[in-house]
């Protein structure tokens, strides 16, 4: 079992020193060979299973993964790029969130076949960008200064905004069938008050 398990770890380090290699050497972003490698390691040949290596590690070890992610991307953030640009962000973070999660969600419906409450939870969900996949792209792609800007702001805002929206969406489906919407409501905003607080008070500091 133990063997099993650094064998695991060592292939996934392998593999991804292999694969951010292979993308510098054909110039190509490095997100996209890497979800190749996983896919190829872990569904199509079963080399590699997460379940399995992590066990109950898996979920705290992508949640501080993520958490690291947007924080280095936050770091990357700069205000001095808003007063051009913060216009066309701030629609992309509200419009445009509400826009890809209605058409997302409507496709899902009466595309794919899936119930109503499920379709909703998808659209949220498809929602995000994320710093992971955009800004390997941005270092790839280099655009103009004010579209990589635009680009990176919304991929890093976007993340947390879609994930806050995934998780309300789910909560208020099994809400829904407890009829525990009010409980639900208070608490959302407990939290995004409490949330809010701590924020300003870390930005503060």
């Amino acid at each position: 079992m133990t063997e099993h398990i650094l064998l695991g770890l060592a292939s996934i380090i392998v593999l991804g020193i292999a694969a951010q290699w292979l993308a510098w050497r054909v110039h190509l972003p490095s997100i996209l060979l890497l979800l190749i490698f996983g896919i190829i390691a872990g569904p199509v040949t079963g080399i590699l299973e997460p379940d399995m290596v992590f066990g109950a590690l898996l979920f705290p070890l992508v949640s501080v993964s993520v958490a690291i992610i947007l924080f280095e991307g936050g770091l990357n953030l700069k205000f001095s790029e808003l007063r051009q640009t913060g216009g066309v962000i701030m629609r992309l973070i509200t419009i445009g969130i509400l826009v890809t999660w209605v058409l997302a969600s409507a496709a899902a419906h009466f595309v794919a076949g899936l119930s109503l409450a499920t379709a909703i939870l998808l659209g949220a969900i498809l929602v995000v960008t994320g710093p992971t996949v955009i800004i390997p792209l941005l270092r790839q792609v280099r655009p103009s200064s004010s579209l990589g800007a635009i680009v990176k702001w919304e991929g890093i805002v976007n993340d947390p905004i879609g994930a806050i929206l995934a998780v309300l969406v789910f909560e208020s489906i099994l809400a829904g069938t407890t009829g525990g919407e009010s409980t639900l409501f208070w608490d959302a905003v407990r939290a995004l008050v409490l949330g809010g607080l701590i924020g300003l008070v870390g930005a503060g500091l």
